[in-house]
């Protein structure tokens, strides 16, 4: 089975385009989203973060996402060492994931490949392109973030130049170009190449 990765920047879109490939039929693991599943449920993770935060952290089995911002923004090596905990977990459960799945092939959605590494386990990956000004203010409607929160993550994330150079293929998301064809024609490139393997 073919192993595919799709990424991109804060406000991108990657999870439109992940909603589009579901349509198709295409199993979906979304790392941010397992990522917050296991910070709660994984036991030993959830030790390893208390012990990095303290047990308040935690409020009735929930992370406290206010009182870690607050820390990291302080403390941004504390951010590292969570991403540190936080990142091979998501990894190896996305491994196990991917191990159940028998479709051509089947995606893994994440901000993260090549700065964390994970990119070696994949074979193909897609960017999610679309211009910063429009991601802005996609991220400011559904988050509540204000425009200087939002750059500062941008910063902290690779150039989106840089990232999309870095992918096999790249899906414009901009609002002219539409997403629907743009997926259905890399679906059957997908469905060719798992041919090959």
């Amino acid at each position: 089975m073919l192993k595919v990765g799709i990424t991109g920047g804060i406000g991108s879109g990657k999870s439109l385009v992940c909603q589009v490939f579901k349509t198709l039929g295409i199993p979906v693991f979304n790392a941010d989203e397992s990522a917050r599943y296991l910070i709660e449920n994984n036991k030993t993770l959830v030790e390893k973060i208390k012990k990095l935060f303290g047990d308040s952290i935690y409020i009735n089995g929930k992370l406290d996402n206010k009182a870690v911002s607050a820390i990291v923004f302080n403390e941004p090596e504390k951010l590292k060492k969570l991403n540190d905990l936080v990142h091979p977990v998501t990894i190896e459960y996305g491994r196990q994931w991917l191990l159940k799945q028998t479709t051509p092939y089947s995606i893994k959605e994440a901000a993260l490949f090549f700065e964390t590494g994970s990119n070696k386990e994949l074979d193909i990956i897609i960017g999610v392109s679309a211009p910063i000004e429009l991601r802005i203010k996609r991220t400011i409607k559904r988050s509540g973030l204000n425009k200087e929160q939002i750059e500062s993550r941008m910063a902290s994330q690779m150039n989106d130049d840089e990232k999309m150079k870095k992918c096999d293929f790249v899906i414009i998301n901009d609002d002219v170009h539409a997403i629907i064809p743009q997926v259905l024609i890399l679906n059957e490139v997908l469905i060719a190449k798992s041919k090959e393997i």
